[in-house]
């Protein structure tokens, strides 16, 4: 494999990496797009959708992890969000990676699409603040909690994902979390699912090796200087870069999916 495109993977990986340990994010809703469309672009190379998927799969694993373990000494991972998110989500995504190699490169972009655009709302819908964003002592509600987490795991791992960038607006606004719980929980509960997502590409054969550990290099190291700086900015300017990264991802791809549709007729 090319060492341009080997570099480009980096690069690509650090940026995502930076922003899932910072936003809580896992990373993939940058890495899909940007490892879809610019290696292309500046004539490195070109991954194909399943390919992507598989990358951002062991993208989202090491990420995760490496931004859990950041967030841990701050005292903002819940337990119980943990373990009732983290379940649901592993479960899906187990069962979304398994059946992934059937789904065309359309219809993963069209899924992945839909979750960003669902994920860009959700950040823009006006919420007031009913926990304090200093305080542990969290309360969710279960039964809406487990079964969306579980149809966000499914989809997360059709698309490689672990399905945090979905996952971090629902958690705020439909569940009403405090940001900073929400963040540093996500991580662990994107972990979870990224278990399960990235065992699911491996066994099916989607992912590529000499990628997938340039991605494992750029998430051991700059996740943490994500979740470093998380820790240090104000919850607002959180929220804004979040919504941001999650429409620019969201347009990026439903643009891409219109020309290609138009040009197809």
């Amino acid at each position: 494999m090319d060492v341009q495109l080997l570099l480009t993977v980096f690069a690509l990986g650090f940026l995502g990496s930076f922003l899932a340990g910072m936003l809580g994010i896992g990373g993939s809703v940058i890495l899909y797009p940007v490892l879809l469309f610019v290696p292309p672009l500046i004539g490195v190379g070109a991954f194909t959708a399943h390919e992507v998927a598989g990358i951002g799969a062991v993208q989202s694993l090491f990420a995760s992890i490496s931004g859990t373990l950041a967030y841990k000494k701050g005292g903002f991972l819940h337990k119980s969000l943990i373990i009732y998110m983290g379940t649901s989500v592993l479960l899906g995504s187990l069962v979304g990676s398994t059946l992934s190699n059937s789904f065309s490169e359309d219809t993963i972009n069209l899924i992945y699409g839909v979750m960003a655009t669902i994920a860009a709302i959700l950040m823009f819908t006006p919420k007031k603040p009913t926990q304090d964003e200093n305080k542990m002592e969290v309360w969710f509600s279960k039964k809406l909690a487990v079964p969306l987490s579980l149809a966000v795991g499914i989809c997360g791992g059709i698309v490689g994902a672990g399905g945090a960038f979905l996952l971090v607006p629902i958690m705020i606004t439909i569940l009403k979390i405090p940001v900073r719980v929400t963040i540093a929980s996500s991580l662990a509960v994107t972990f979870l699912s990224s278990i399960g997502t990235t065992f699911g590409k491996v066994a099916t054969g989607q992912v590529l090796v000499l990628p997938a550990l340039m991605i494992i290099g750029a998430s051991l190291l700059a996740a943490p200087i994500g979740a470093f700086v998380g820790q240090k900015t104000k919850v607002s300017s959180l929220q804004v870069v979040l919504a941001v990264v999650i429409t620019a991802t969201s347009l990026k791809i439903w643009f891409d999916l219109l020309k290609k549709s138009i040009s197809f007729h």
